[in-house]
């Protein structure tokens, strides 16, 4: 199997408390269905029980040059894969 084309290798840290979604996230999310009206979050194929533990992650994004909850990251246009504890980036500008 080829390796995904990608310009940035992302670690993924465990927070001990989860890092908020901006509102403008928030609204991304309810727009494309990921979201529903009260908030919870709707990711197609991802367990429960993963998605508690995606809540308590974050990575240093290189596009944004910030840290991010990791839910932000998974949803981007820039998300390739995770891998092994990273994250493969396109890192294309937003």
């Amino acid at each position: 199997m080829t390796e995904l084309p990608h310009k940035y290798e992302v670690p993924v840290k465990v927070v001990e408390k989860a890092i908020k979604l901006t509102d403008q996230t928030k609204l991304e999310l309810k727009a494309s269905g990921m979201m529903d009206d009260k908030g919870k979050l709707k990711l197609k194929g991802v367990s429960p029980k993963m998605l508690k533990r995606m809540k308590e992650e974050s990575v240093d994004c290189p596009v944004i040059k910030n840290e991010l909850a990791f839910i932000q990251c998974f949803v981007c246009s820039n998300f390739q894969s995770r891998v092994s504890g990273k994250v493969l980036c396109k890192g294309d500008p937003l």
